[in-house]
C-alpha cells in the first residue's frame, strides 16, 4: 500500500474513530478497524501494535481538539456568566462528537490511573487557571462564596454523566431512542446552564 505515513495514520484513526463510538472499547477488534480503514491487520499492527494504543492515540487526538475550544472560553474577555454558558455548550458539544471518552477515562482509571492524568496532562489541560478565575469573580462578589473545586467537579460532573451513563439514560429512561437522548442532550446544554448560574447567583 503506497501511502505516506502521516496519511496512514490518519486513515487508521478515522477508522478506530468510527468503529469505537459504534461499538465501545470492549467490542472494538482490531480486525473491525482494519475492515473499517480497508486495510490488513498486519499493517494495523506495524503502526499501532494494540487496541490499547489505538485508543490511546484517539482519545489524544480527541483531546487535543476539545482542550483548546474548551480553555479559549475562560481566556476570552466575556462575561463569567457567559463563559459558564459556553463552557457548557462547548464540552456537552465536544462530548456528542466523542461520546466514548468517559467511558474510556472511567475505564483507565480503574485500571491505570496515572496513566490517565498523564494524558489528560499532555494535552495542555490546565485546571489551576479556571481555580483561578472562579477565586477571582468570587472576590469581586459575582458570584456566590464556593468552593472552585466544588464549582467546577459539579459543572464537569453534570455535562459528563449522562454520556457515562448513556446506556442506563438512553436504554431505560429514554427506551433507547437515540434521536430523543440527542434531542435531550441538546437541551441539557441550556439546563446545565441555567442549574449553575442559579446556585451561584451572589
Amino acid at each position: 500500500m503506497n501511502v505516506k505515513l502521516s496519511e496512514t495514520e490518519t486513515l487508521i484513526l478515522n477508522a478506530a474513530r468510527n468503529v469505537f463510538l459504534e461499538n465501545g472499547f470492549d467490542g472494538t477488534t482490531m480486525q473491525k478497524i482494519a475492515d473499517e480503514a480497508g486495510i490488513n491487520k498486519a499493517l494495523l499492527h506495524y503502526y499501532f501494535r494494540s487496541k490499547d494504543r489505538l485508543f490511546e492515540a484517539v482519545f489524544i487526538e480527541a483531546f487535543a481538539r476539545m482542550v483548546p475550544n474548551i480553555m479559549k472560553v475562560f481566556f476570552s474577555e466575556m462575561e463569567f456568566q457567559e463563559k459558564i454558558r459556553n463552557f457548557v455548550d462547548t464540552y456537552i458539544t465536544a462530548l456528542q462528537q466523542y461520546p466514548q471518552i468517559p467511558l474510556f477515562i472511567l475505564h483507565e482509571l480503574h485500571r491505570n490511573p496515572g496513566r490517565i492524568i498523564e494524558l489528560i496532562k499532555s494535552t495542555g489541560m490546565n485546571p489551576d487557571f479556571v481555580m483561578d478565575i472562579i477565586r477571582q469573580e468570587i472576590k469581586k462578589g459575582t458570584i456566590a462564596e464556593i468552593d472552585p473545586y466544588d464549582l467546577m467537579v459539579n459543572m464537569l460532573a453534570m455535562c459528563i454523566f449522562p454520556f457515562a451513563a448513556r446506556p442506563m439514560i438512553q436504554g431505560f429512561i429514554f427506551k433507547n431512542d437515540a434521536k430523543v437522548f440527542e434531542e435531550f442532550l441538546d437541551k441539557r446544554k441550556t439546563e446545565v446552564a441555567d442549574f449553575i448560574l442559579n446556585a451561584i447567583k451572589p
